[in-house]
């Protein structure tokens, strides 16, 4: 009998994206909208247990569809107006 692996729920970089703007908007922003980015990658990788992977697919596809802008730095993200306009 074949095993077959289990589908991955954050395998398309969509989902992904779309589950970490919702986590980053549940964060309460600090300095000048800043959400520090491990406050957004812990939740996804250890509770929602996405792979490093999905996580960087969705952050790409995040940033690319002009939700989120992540610093030079990658140590934060702020949203877009394109980002909030997605949750009014």
């Amino acid at each position: 009998m074949t095993k077959f692996a289990e589908a991955r729920s954050y395998a398309d970089p969509d989902a992904a994206a779309r589950k970490l703007i919702e986590i980053a908007h549940s964060i309460e922003p600090v300095q000048d909208g800043r959400i520090h980015i491990e406050k957004i990658n812990w939740p996804f990788l250890d509770d929602l247990r996405g792979s490093p992977a999905e996580y960087g697919a969705g952050i790409d596809r995040a940033v690319a569809n002009g939700w989120l802008s992540m610093h030079e730095s990658g140590t934060y993200v702020t949203f877009t107006q394109t980002g909030i306009d997605l949750f009014t």
